[in-house]
């Protein structure tokens, strides 16, 4: 944004002639009342302001890591305020309607409550704050419906700093607003963002001071780790932000949010088991037989995790099995639908978890623990059983289709008979009485679908098409209506073609060679052995055999 500033503040002067000078020398000019005759004179000073706004806040982000870069972030901010003053001023002129000086009026107080926010002048910060929201509120209603909805944006952006604002000042109950307005959006975004969390974390840590053990499946455990003190105490308002949760999207942040806080408190006190280690490796100890009290509350916090971890892919199947109703409800093609796989895998994720919470450290012996998994577990798995016998109705499997819903009969009715006093374990659970009545329905879907299915004469009549695929260059001499031919995925012929035998190339053994008599060479051979420089020299001197 802030080079589109720099591009546009180019085009601008270049357009209307105002440019500082030439490339040898520079020469400034200031916008006045005088040579207010085009609008765009008033945008070269915005302009100038965003760009210096733009720059604080690319430096804001720096910042995190290196802080002299706070020092250069304020200075762009005294700028930006500096021009907001200069555009304010020329705006009072006769030739700007009240529109535009209203809204050069609220940019100045918003930009300048920025810089007291930045200095943590918090009085001034929320009076400037507070006169941008009021002219903002005027101007909304003063204008048509399309308009407003740009002016209620910028209210609701500016809220929350005011609430931040008075919250340091002194007002206590500004702290709930905030908290309901990062519940309702799932984290505030902005300038505010940091300084809310970090807010949070510090009104948390005051409270944790005063926090010194929890209680937990009848045991009381110290907690001496500020990390942790501060994430149980933040726990309870975690969780009614889920509950309060207005749409998917803010709760999956939010549980992510969870999550991520509950294994940093993990890890906090894995550290703190990493010094006796001895201790870890022997965590029952000789005069009781329970573990220790810092491997109970790993045991704790693994429990919050796998529980949330539990909820949110619930939360999710639901979800999904909303999506999957609509889509057979209406069969709309586009974009890639959910499928009773991506349910399967859900629960498949569940059911880890589960085996998981029953391994934990000190809940061995814990019978009505282990009891309420066991029921959860069955529920899951009857959930589990379910969606799978709908991934084989889809494919047309008609007999493991049905095994399956008397599978999920069979746990349904396990969890009904062994629930008793569990029951209040199991409230947050899906119902099982509905999902046996589901599955009676789809039963008895699933055997008229079988017997239609059994009984359709398109598949009657050749089933041999069906399972041979015979191209067509096959099936000349028979007649049969086949869509596929009009389809991108014809088969006409065998292609590449398949291998044929042919003639190989004779071959020629000559058998007569063995029966053949060769005549006496023996005469040529001694003339042969006679011929030489030994008979040469014979001859000379007249030797003769």
């Amino acid at each position: 944004f802030r080079g589109y500033c720099s591009r546009r503040l180019r085009r601008l002067r270049k357009t209307l002639n105002f440019k500082m000078g030439n490339r040898h020398k520079f020469t400034g000019k200031k916008v006045t009342e005088e040579i207010l005759s085009d609008n765009r004179y008033l945008l070269l000073i915005l302009m100038d302001a965003e760009r210096a706004w733009s720059y604080a806040m690319q430096l804001k982000q720096e910042a995190n890591t290196e802080p002299r870069k706070r020092f250069h972030l304020l200075s762009r901010l005294r700028k930006a305020v500096k021009h907001a003053e200069e555009l304010e001023r020329l705006c009072e002129s006769n030739r700007v309607d009240a529109k535009t000086k209203l809204e050069a009026q609220a940019y100045m107080a918003y930009l300048t409550g920025m810089l007291r926010f930045e200095h943590q002048e918090w009085k001034a910060a929320m009076e400037a704050f507070n006169k941008c929201k009021t002219i903002y509120e005027k101007l909304a209603n003063a204008f048509t419906e399309e308009q407003a909805v740009l002016y209620n944006q910028r209210v609701e952006e500016i809220s929350p700093n005011i609430r931040y604002c008075a919250y340091n000042i002194g007002d206590q109950s500004a702290m709930n607003e905030l908290m309901q307005m990062r519940l309702r959006s799932g984290g505030t975004e902005g300038l505010l963002a940091e300084k809310l969390e970090a807010l949070i974390t510090q009104t948390r840590a005051k409270q944790a001071a005063t926090m010194s053990e929890v209680e937990w499946r009848g045991r009381t455990v110290p907690v001496k780790i500020d990390k942790v003190r501060i994430f149980l105490l933040g726990l309870a308002d975690n969780e009614a932000a889920i509950a309060q949760a207005e749409n998917e999207e803010t709760k999956e942040r939010l549980f992510e949010s969870l999550l991520s806080e509950c294994r940093d408190a993990i890890q906090a006190v894995r550290e703190e088991l990493k010094p006796d280690q001895k201790q870890r490796e022997h965590s029952l100890e000789n005069d009781s037989g329970k573990v220790s009290n810092i491997q109970y509350l790993h045991s704790y916090l693994t429990y919050i995790k796998l529980s949330t971890a539990i909820k949110r892919n619930e939360s999710m199947a639901k979800s999904l099995q909303k999506a999957l109703l609509q889509q057979q409800r209406s069969d709309e093609d586009g974009k890639r639908s959910p499928r009773p796989q991506d349910l399967i895998r859900l629960y498949d994720i569940i059911l880890q978890n589960l085996v998981e919470l029953t391994q934990l450290p000190g809940l061995e012996e814990d019978k009505n623990f282990q009891k309420e998994i066991g029921l959860k577990t069955l529920v899951y798995k009857a959930y589990r059983c379910f969606f799978i016998a709908q991934s084989y109705v889809l494919v047309k499997k008609w007999s493991e289709a049905l095994v399956l819903y008397e599978r999920v009969l069979k746990y349904a009715r396990e969890v009904q008979s062994g629930a008793g006093a569990h029951r209040n374990s199991l409230k947050e659970l899906p119902d099982v009485q509905d999902l046996i009545t589901q599955v009676n329905a789809e039963k008895y879907s699933l055997q008229a679908a079988a017997i239609l299915d059994a009984n359709d004469p398109h598949e009657a009549e050749s089933p041999s098409q069906v399972k041979d695929g015979k191209p067509l260059s096959e099936r000349f001499e028979t007649f049969c209506l086949d869509p596929s031919l009009v389809s991108k995925q014809v088969s006409l012929v065998h292609f590449p073609p398949g291998f044929q035998p042919i003639p190989c190339k004779p071959l020629f053994f000559d058998l007569a060679l063995n029966h053949v008599a060769f005549p006496p060479l023996e005469d040529k051979v001694e003339q042969k052995a006679k011929s030489g420089l030994t008979g040469y020299i014979k001859g000379i001197f007249g030797f003769k055999s």
